[in-house]
């Protein structure tokens, strides 16, 4: 991670309390449910990572700085052509309109930003990502911090020895993120076993 945009520096963060979404168990919203039911958007996989990091990167209404610098676009760029850093895009008429990025080591997958230009859309990608993750076999969703954002999706803290506990165990599992066949099928079945909160 960078200070800021400008920094040629990056660091190494190791959180006394980490934030965790639940894969199984992932909270959804009533209302976000009923959106994601409307198919506003075309979900892709890894068909834009660079220009789902840049949408990240840029300037929004919630966020004036960032901490993607050159340096992390280049190093996330090689992991994604490696095999290890993904990107759940949200398309609308041709255009990008909303996703996010992360990495995955085995059964774990470190979230680390989204962006929407459109109602939704990175809510609706972090929905079809814990989808993906389960009916791909991993087992933990690093969000490094809670936020009010994340908190309405389940997300809970759990100290460092834990986190480090959970995450040995999910570098044990064989898992691959792959595109499903069935994008709907696939948020269907997240849509109705979770729970659902008002």
């Amino acid at each position: 991670m960078a200070e800021s945009a400008e920094a040629s520096e990056l660091h190494w963060f190791d959180p006394p309390v980490r934030a965790l979404i639940p894969i199984n168990g992932f909270h959804l919203p009533k209302r976000l449910a009923r959106t994601v039911r409307q198919k506003p958007y075309e979900v892709r996989l890894n068909t834009d990572f660079d220009n789902v990091m840049r949408g990240c990167a840029a300037p929004s209404r919630d966020r004036e700085t960032t901490w993607i610098n050159t340096k992390i676009l280049r190093l996330y760029n090689a992991l994604h052509w490696r095999g290890h850093a993904h990107s759940v895009e949200m398309w609308e008429n041709g255009m990008l309109i909303g996703g996010l990025y992360g990495v995955s080591l085995g059964g774990a997958f470190f979230g680390e930003s989204m962006f929407s230009r459109r109602a939704d859309a990175s809510k609706i990608a972090l929905v079809y990502l814990v989808a993906l993750l389960r009916y791909c076999g991993f087992t933990l969703l690093d969000t490094q911090f809670q936020t009010p954002h994340l908190a309405q999706f389940g997300t809970h803290e759990t100290t460092r020895a834990n986190y480090h506990h959970l995450l040995k165990e999910a570098l044990k599992k064989p898992a691959h993120l792959r595109k499903p066949p069935d994008w709907d099928h696939l948020a269907g079945g997240l849509l109705h076993p979770v729970t659902h909160i008002s």
